[in-house]
């Protein structure tokens, strides 16, 4: 078999990641986290609402720090050259992060927060039908499972290194297609729309199955200019990395599913009553 193909880095490569864009995705994600406490401190000052729980926004910091982590610093900058720490910055950001976030709850978060007629139309927006096209199961799994095919399988990896604007928009698409995945698998959020379960969990399992594949996939055919040693590391981190972040929206979804068909208790009969 030919591995020349697995030697040769691009011809030209963007060497890290610009101050300018460190700076600008630092502080998208620092006022993020200022947004987001600010909406719990507005939401724990209305007397008739629950408070807040703090592991939501523990949750959300760390899943914006996820997020950040695998965008820019250190870790990103060796993304560029190694096909194996890319692979960690793809669980932070694809799958990690947006679980992370999605179990913050931030629409619920949102909707304390807005006056009332505020949070109508966003309601309404969210029972719009491009929201209810862009979250449903199979939509999303095909954004966020073929789109990593579409990555791993052709040039545009390559092409990714060689364009910051590229670079730029791929990033943006497994982050948000990891988002919109988990929110349609698991409802931590109210719906106007939901999907049964039995049809959510084999949606699941088939798009499961074709991350393991896709995995497996990499670990015998790298990526153009990937070395074999670094996509075989990379293979196993995406398949077990991949498997132990899947297990939390399984656990997710199972638990809700028994929550929402077990059985009700019967109220005992008051006595004096026929």
């Amino acid at each position: 078999m030919n591995h020349d193909h697995y030697v040769h880095a691009p011809t030209q490569h963007v060497d890290g990641i610009p101050i300018e864009v460190t700076i600008v995705v630092y502080f998208i994600c620092f006022f993020a986290i200022v947004l987001y406490i600010g909406a719990v401190v507005s939401s724990n000052r209305r007397s008739h609402l629950r408070r807040w729980s703090i592991y939501r926004m523990v949750l959300w910091i760390l899943g914006v720090c996820s997020a950040a982590i695998a965008l820019v610093g250190p870790l990103a900058d060796r993304a560029h050259d190694d096909f194996t720490v890319h692979m960690i910055g793809h669980l932070l950001l694809g799958m990690l992060a947006p679980l992370l976030m999605v179990l913050s709850a931030p629409m619920t978060l949102t909707l304390r927060t807005l006056r009332v007629s505020l949070a109508r139309r966003l309601t309404k927006l969210l029972r719009s039908w491009p929201s209810r096209m862009f979250t449903h199961p199979i939509i999303t799994s095909i954004l966020n499972i073929g789109g990593l095919w579409l990555l791993y399988t052709t040039n545009l990896y390559s092409l990714m290194h060689e364009s910051l604007l590229l670079h730029l928009i791929v990033h943006f698409h497994v982050f948000v297609a990891g988002y919109l995945y988990t929110i349609s698998m698991i409802y931590i959020d109210p719906v106007s729309h939901q999907i049964p379960y039995v049809y959510r969990a084999i949606v699941l399992v088939i798009s499961l199955a074709g991350h393991g594949i896709l995995s497996k996939f990499i670990y015998a055919n790298p990526p153009a200019g990937v070395p074999l040693e670094q996509a075989e590391l990379g293979g196993m981190l995406m398949y077990y990395g991949g498997d132990a972040i899947d297990i939390v929206i399984i656990f997710v979804l199972c638990l809700q599913w028994f929550r929402a068909t077990r059985p009700r208790p019967r109220l005992a009969p008051s006595i004096g009553h026929s």
